[in-house]
């Protein structure tokens, strides 16, 4: 579910609370349109046709009337950035949704972060748009987020355009910039100058040279290309005519025959070839001097898909997950994830698909930013937020007469964990409130309790990402957590036989304690499936057979806790040769007494050691980190690489490698003096 963002203090969760009607197919167009019969439908395409699903752009629509800082210096900060933590650390952490009109068409928009930590807001939004703009630095260039997510576009087959931003930044660079994007992409802008000189933009589509003027670059002045950049406009006009003709066969039968290329043809060629994602139109601009954006908006309507023209599938669970194409018509039933068809309406009851229950919607808003603005019903590509919805990041709901589930999205693995706790026991409570919450929104914050140290491990995409969750623990539920390293789980092993031999013997008055064991303990053998292995070799009735079973459980009891450091015991196998008992004072207790003092006498005696548990790392980046990489890894004991050594690895090698790094997977193994045995 792509995130709307609520300002809910007793909501399940922000996902629990958004349903986003970001429709990439065609939907209902409310009560009205639903009159009409089928001679009026090519208003409801034509309505369709002027809609648009993208990521981020608010101040040239009229959504909003002041450009404010990302930071908040300015005491408002970024409309998009609502919270407190995004405004104080000059970050996106949460997706926020908004809408807004440009030049006659509806543009919905959502706003993702770009730290790799919140990548899950990325996959999310992705899942339910039609298009995205991919922003790229002019002095950066292509960098490492950048391809992070062009890779979930690829995996959504997400049409796009790119925007070269920073024009006006010393250094900037858009041709290289450009060269790095790994697509079949041409520039579809020619800057006027660079850096302080930066000025406007040429339009190689429609041959004109337009200026940005007015306090926030509103007033767009449009008038012919200056005669010093004639040769350069015609030869990138060229390169662009060329590049599109590649993948566009009515543009290359024009190019070929030599025929002149109107602004329509090559509009209409560029339009067909991104919707068919094989070709990246750029824009270029400056953000923060507010030049280029009203371009990239036309950009927008020109070159992104209406929700006609995007297939959207579900998959009936009555049928076995058999694969159906959504109509996106008013007259079908509700399908949302985002709203896919269908119709929903305050008042009507809804229905999860992946947990059966029946909702009522009881209040329907539109989203801009963390404000509000109450609706009726909502239609297509809408992005709308229901209040009171019990549900997890990823649901499906119906109208209850199909069982439909749209297709799941990508969630990687967590890479990165801590143990956090509350300092006051009295605010368990709220404690726990807020992980069952953060766990429902964001399906790659994870929560468990190491049964072992009893600790509450979360894990995450990052240090950032748990760093944000433990923040907001204390400021949204008042809650202050202790955090630290997860307690690494050693183990202790014995390395040599040793004999033992031990009575208990206690009296006390009345019936006193009788039990004596003899035996030894050893190292199980290579090979072997267990961890523990009792054996009872006695012959004959020296200990009777209905206290055998107390002995195991002492030996089992003492091994939860070796002598070195307090770890359990494993690999360890002990074998009862002979004991004594009392007619009178034997009793089970006294057995199993017996056992955990006979193990502590020889323990020493068998020569314990310390395991330490150690990782399987699987990671995948560019060769020219190769050395780099290496060489933090040897500075991590080499090829064996102890648990407790890689705390923190996750932000390290992202330093490293800037942070091209694509994968990182870890495999718990422990080492057991040549036997590797797979933690599962």
């Amino acid at each position: 579910m792509a995130m709307a963002r609520p300002a809910l203090d007793d909501a399940p969760s922000p996902a629990a609370a958004a349903v986003v009607a970001s429709a990439r197919r065609a939907l209902s167009l409310a009560s009205a349109l639903r009159a009409r019969d089928e001679k009026d439908a090519a208003w409801w395409w034509e309505l369709m046709d002027r809609m648009r699903n993208i990521e981020p752009v608010l101040y040239y629509t009229g959504q909003m009337h002041e450009i404010h800082e990302v930071r908040g210096c300015d005491g408002v900060g970024a409309k998009m950035d609502s919270m407190d933590l995004e405004r104080e650390k000059g970050i996106t952490i949460q997706s926020a949704a908004t809408y807004c009109t440009w030049k006659g068409y509806q543009v919905n928009i959502i706003d993702t972060p770009g730290h790799v930590d919140f990548t899950i807001d990325v996959e999310r939004a992705l899942r339910v748009l039609d298009g995205a703009i991919l922003v790229l630095c002019s002095v950066g260039g292509v960098q490492s987020q950048s391809i992070t997510v062009d890779r979930q576009m690829r995996r959504y087959e997400i049409p796009r355009v790119a925007f070269i931003n920073k024009l006006d930044r010393m250094g900037a660079d858009p041709w290289k910039a450009r060269s790095k994007l790994r697509h079949h992409n041409a520039a579809v802008h020619v800057p006027i100058g660079l850096e302080e000189e930066f000025e406007g933009l040429v339009d190689l589509v429609e041959m004109k040279a337009y200026k940005f003027e007015g306090s926030s670059g509103q007033n767009v002045t449009a008038y012919d290309v200056p005669s010093n950049m004639a040769d350069l406009v015609s030869e990138k006009r060229r390169e662009l005519i060329e590049v599109v003709s590649e993948v566009d066969d009515q543009l290359a039968e024009a190019f070929l025959n030599d025929e002149p290329i109107t602004a329509n043809q090559l509009k209409a060629a560029i339009r067909r070839a991104t919707v068919a994602r094989k070709f990246i139109p750029v824009y270029m601009g400056s953000a923060f001097k507010n030049k280029g954006v009203q371009p990239l908006l036309d950009g927008v309507l020109d070159y992104l898909p209406c929700p006609l023209e995007v297939d959207n599938y579900a998959l009936d669970q009555n049928k076995s997950e058999e694969k159906v194409l959504l109509a996106g018509t008013p007259a079908e039933p509700l399908v949302a994830l985002a709203i896919y068809d269908g119709v929903i309406r305050k008042g009507d009851f809804t229905y999860n698909v992946n947990t059966g229950k029946k909702i009522k919607v009881p209040r329907l808003v539109r989203m801009h930013s963390n404000e509000m603005e109450d609706i009726q019903e909502a239609h297509a590509g809408q992005i709308v937020a229901v209040f009171g919805v019990d549900c997890a990041s990823g649901d499906t709901f119906t109208d209850g007469t199909v069982k439909y589930t749209m297709t799941s999205m990508n969630v990687p693995e967590p890479v990165m964990s801590l143990a956090v706790s509350p300092i006051s026991k009295d605010s368990g409570g709220q404690f726990s409130k807020a992980l069952n919450r953060f766990l429902k929104e964001d399906p790659t914050f994870r929560v468990g309790l190491d049964p072992e140290s009893g600790q509450t491990i979360i894990s995450g995409m990052g240090e950032l990402h748990l760093d944000i969750y433990v923040e907001r623990i204390k400021r949204e539920y008042k809650v202050d957590a202790k955090v630290g390293k997860p307690r690494v789980n050693f183990r202790e092993t014995i390395t040599q036989r040793a004999e033992f031999d031990y009575l208990h013997k206690k009296q006390s008055g009345g019936q006193g304690q009788y039990g004596r064991v003899c035996g030894y303990i050893e190292p199980l053998p290579s090979g072997s499936d267990g961890k523990f292995e009792f054996d009872n070799m006695i012959i004959g009735q020296a200990i009777p057979s209905n206290f055998i079973p107390a002995i195991e459980k002492g030996f089992r009891e003492a091994c939860n806790s070796g002598s070195l450091i307090g770890h359990p015991v494993e690999n360890i196998r002990i074998v009862l040769t002979d004991g004594a008992s009392h007619q009178v004072d034997s009793s089970e207790l006294a057995f199993k007494l017996a056992a955990i003092y006979a193990f502590r006498q020889c323990y020493t005696a068998a020569k314990p050691v310390i395991l330490e548990p150690v990782m399987k790392v699987e990671l995948k980046f560019p060769t020219e980190f190769q050395g780099t990489v290496t060489g933090d890894m040897n500075k991590r004991k080499g090829i064996i690489v102890p648990l407790n050594n890689m705390f923190g690895y996750a932000t390290a090698i992202r330093s490293v490698t800037q942070p091209t790094m694509s994968t990182m997977k870890y495999v718990l193994l422990v080492h057991m003096f040549g036997i590797v045995f797979l933690q599962t």
